[in-house]
Parts: structure tokens; C-alpha cells; sequence
């Protein structure tokens, strides 16, 4: 199994988090993408443990249940580790291999960069472009990580009953759907984002859409969850509900969320300044917030004003249309932490 993979047919783009399981499914006609089918399922607790399968098995199934509620016919899928399982590189290669030929020679030199024995790990490459130093060269990007972290995954998808026909890296799907964001926001320059999971927020700063720096820090909306349950005596299930549908007493907006939203935008100012402090880029143009933390209303005002840069929500499907079958509610709500599937899904048209 290729760790970046090539061109392929029609594919699910799958996102297994630590508390969910999120597949989409996008046509495209003429220039404009339609959403096909999407499902969002949760995981049973643990069974993802920042970022790692623990439980090949009941991801599966909730794979499952996802493609079943989703309504999809498909069954090849694209899944994505987490960029903290991968090693990148770029290389410098001759122009005039072929790709056979760049093949061999990079399973060759692999060994100098990757710090693991090759038979223990999955690699793949990708050319990116003429090199700047040298006209006779190019620019390779290799990818590598452990083959334990791609096999459990293509375990898991089947035993959702689908095939994995790329196994991607989180950040390069992120970098595939950020495209679709850019004319809402101004084509800016420099733009981050920041993707704010359960467990894991991850910054990603692209410079001319590539992705330049990217850093994970430990914060996400399990801490929300977990003073829900904490102060209201529920269960870790039904604070995730409440936090998601209300219901919850008056002091749970000023008590509760609004110091929560303060947190995030704190991390959100810390990781920028992280970013400052080990590049030469002076400022970042925009930010994009993403994850399933962006619904929260009222965060990227509150962002905005601890950064003084402008702030918007993700939504990759603001310019698509919906299949009838798929509520438009739904997924509108569920958009910003779609950002991951949606680039695993763009697979399909590379």
C-alpha cells in the first residue's frame, strides 16, 4: 500500500479522529463539486487514542455504520494517518529517471533518511518541480511511516466492508481542500489553519498554497466535553450530546462555554506565536479555523480579537452543491471539521 497514492477511480474520503468517523463522497462536473453522500459516526471511546487506532475492529464497524447511513455505493476509500506518524523529506533527484528508475534509486538511498528498517515502513514520492539550484534536477517530496500505522488502518476500512486505494497524510489532504476555501477569503498569501479536534489542535501555516509549517499541540473539545460532564453529573455521552444539541442550564453559556472559547482563542495566539518565533515570515494574512471546535459561535470574533488578523470558519462546501439524499443542515453544521475528508475526497479527481 502506497503511502501517497496515484491517480485513481471514484473514492470515499474517510477521516478516522479520536471520537469520530467521518466519510464523504464528492462528483464533479465541469468545474463544480456535488456532495454525493456523507456521514459523520462516532467512535466507541478509546478505540482512538491521539490519533492511533487501538481497536482495529470497532473503528471498522463504525466505518460501517457510517457507509450504511451514508446511502453510498462506493466502496474504495482514501483514509489519512496523522503527520506526527509520517516522515517527509525533499530530495534532489535527476530530471531524466524515469519513474521506475526514481523508484529504485530512492529505495536505494531511503535508508539515509528514514530512521526505522526499510522493511518496517510503507514509503512513497511524489515530484514536485524543477529544482531552483539545479535545471538537471527536481524536487522530490518522500514520504515514509511505519507500516503498522497504514496496515491498521486498511484493516479497519475492511472491516467496514471498503477498500483502501490511497493511504494519504492529514496535512497534504488539508493542503488538497484548502483550495477550495481560498476565493472566499481573498487568495491570500499566507493563510493557517488551525484544526481544532478533540484531543489535538494543529496548526498548518501555507505559504502560495504548500504547506510551509505545521505543529500539533495537546487541546481540543474533549476538555469542553469533559467540564460539561463534570459540572452538570452526566456521562461522558450525554455531555457530548448536550454540548452539541443544548439543553443545558443558564450558566452554562457564561460559567462554561465562554471560558472555553477563551482557551481556544489563547491556542490559537499560542501556536501563531510558535510559528513566528521558528520562521521568517513576519505575519500570517488570514486564518481559517476548522474542526469541530469552529461551529462554536461567536469564536472566530473572539480570535479575531486576540490576533488582529482576519478569521473565518471553514466550510469546503460553500460553492457545491448537495445531493438530495444529503440534509443540507447537516452538513453545513458538520462542515468545518470536514476539511480532512473533503481533501481525502478531492483524491479522486488528481
Amino acid at each position: 500500500m502506497a503511502l501517497i497514492g496515484r491517480k485513481q477511480a471514484p473514492m470515499l474520503g474517510i477521516d478516522i479522529s479520536s471520537t469520530s468517523v467521518k466519510l464523504l463522497e464528492l462528483s464533479r462536473s465541469g468545474g463544480r463539486y456535488r456532495v454525493e453522500s456523507y456521514a459523520v459516526e462516532p467512535l466507541p471511546p478509546n478505540s482512538v487514542v491521539e490519533k492511533n487506532i487501538t481497536d482495529a475492529e470497532l473503528v471498522g464497524e463504525a466505518i460501517g455504520r457510517a457507509v450504511k447511513k451514508s446511502g453510498t455505493r462506493t466502496r474504495t476509500a482514501a483514509c489519512a494517518v496523522a503527520g506526527s506518524a509520517v516522515i517527509t523529506k525533499i530530495i534532489s533527484m535527476p530530471a531524466n529517471l524515469s519513474e521506475d528508475d526514481m523508484e529504485s534509486q530512492i529505495q536505494i538511498e531511503a535508508d539515509q533518511y528514514i530512521p526505522y528498517p526499510l522493511e518496517e515502513i510503507s514509503l512513497d514520492f511524489e515530484v514536485l518541480n524543477p529544482s531552483e539550484s539545479d535545471p538537471d534536477r527536481v524536487d522530490v517530496l518522500l514520504a515514509a511511516s511505519r507500516s503498522d500505522n497504514i496496515d491498521i488502518r486498511v484493516a479497519a476500512l475492511e472491516v467496514g466492508g471498503l477498500q483502501a486505494k490511497v493511504v494519504d497524510v492529514e496535512a497534504f489532504a488539508l493542503e488538497n481542500a484548502i483550495s477550495l476555501l481560498l476565493d472566499a477569503i481573498g487568495n491570500p498569501h499566507v493563510v493557517a489553519i488551525m484544526d481544532v479536534g478533540a484531543t489535538t489542535s494543529t496548526l498548518s501555516v501555507l505559504e502560495d498554497q504548500s504547506i510551509v509549517y505545521t505543529r500539533e499541540q495537546v487541546f481540543g473539545g474533549r476538555q469542553l466535553t469533559d467540564e460539561i460532564q463534570r459540572r452538570y453529573g452526566l456521562s461522558y455521552e450525554e455531555a457530548g450530546l448536550a454540548k452539541r444539541q443544548g439543553g443545558l442550564p443558564d450558566n452554562y453559556e457564561p460559567e462554561v462555554l465562554q471560558p472555553f472559547r477563551e482557551s481556544m482563542a489563547q491556542e490559537v495566539n499560542r501556536a501563531l506565536q510558535f510559528f513566528y518565533s521558528s520562521s521568517q515570515v513576519g505575519a500570517v494574512d488570514h486564518v481559517v479555523v476548522a474542526g469541530g471546535c469552529a461551529s462554536i459561535s461567536g469564536v472566530n470574533e473572539l480570535i479575531h480579537e486576540k490576533i488582529d488578523t482576519p478569521v473565518s470558519i471553514a466550510n469546503p462546501f460553500a460553492n457545491m452543491s448537495v445531493a438530495s439524499r444529503v440534509r443540507a443542515d447537516a452538513i453545513a453544521n458538520d462542515a468545518p471539521a470536514m476539511m480532512i475528508a473533503c481533501g481525502l475526497s478531492l483524491r479522486s479527481f488528481d
